[in-house]
């Protein structure tokens, strides 16, 4: 090419190089990372009234991780247990787990905060419908409230639950929710007392209760 026109051999080298800029897979052509994961946390035990922030790290399609600080979209499985602002700020509105979830697009991840009564002095035990005795064959609600702050709460669902004495035929109850079960039994009456204790402070509280023929 040594004879040709000078202007000529400079259009032929610049159209190479477009054609190499431009082809695919080339070292010089930036392509977008896609997010293919999201890592929330962090798992917490908050009290009423607390609060816990959240973060979300990101997992990308080349491999790489970053924490997203924008563009994510916060949520609360159970609201009554606790809420979440749009920027990830958890606050423990009453006692039990929920589950919250950090979503970005249609990616998401999530983390459960469990919130326990703050300040918890005294639990109540009663019944749903305020009775104390059932027949054989039937079943009743428990409920455990407890006084925190000052202020009324329920913590049916954050309390353990147990008989007094612990093995009663034909009698058993829910150790998470309080709900006590029978099946047909004797014909004799049996008297015992349903407790209710808050595993984080050792506070607890009884009711006796009859089940009969």
């Amino acid at each position: 090419m040594s004879g040709a026109n000078p202007t000529r051999r400079l259009v032929a080298l610049l159209a190479i190089i477009t054609i190499s800029v431009l082809e695919p897979g080339c070292n010089g052509f930036f392509v977008e990372p896609v997010l293919t994961g999201i890592s929330v946390g962090p798992a917490a035990t908050i009290q009423t009234g607390n609060t816990v922030q959240m973060s979300a790290v990101g997992t990308f399609n080349d491999g790489s991780q970053k924490k997203l600080s924008s563009n994510v979209f916060w949520s609360s499985a159970t609201p009554n247990v606790a809420s979440v602002s749009p920027s990830g700020l958890v606050s423990g509105i009453g006692p039990g787990q929920a589950t919250i979830m950090g979503a970005s697009d249609t990616v998401a991840g999530s983390a459960t905060v469990t919130v326990t009564a703050g300040n918890l002095t005294s639990i109540q035990v009663t019944t749903k419908d305020g009775v104390n005795d059932i027949a054989y064959g039937s079943s009743e609600q428990f409920v455990a409230t407890g006084t925190a702050g000052g202020n009324p709460i329920d913590v049916t669902d954050s309390v353990t639950w147990s008989t007094n004495p612990g093995n009663i035929p034909s009698v058993s109850i829910d150790t998470n929710t309080g709900l006590l079960t029978t099946t047909s039994g004797p014909n004799t009456i049996v008297k015992f007392d349903v407790i209710a204790a808050d595993p984080s402070t050792g506070i607890s509280n009884q009711i006796a209760f009859t089940v009969h023929p």
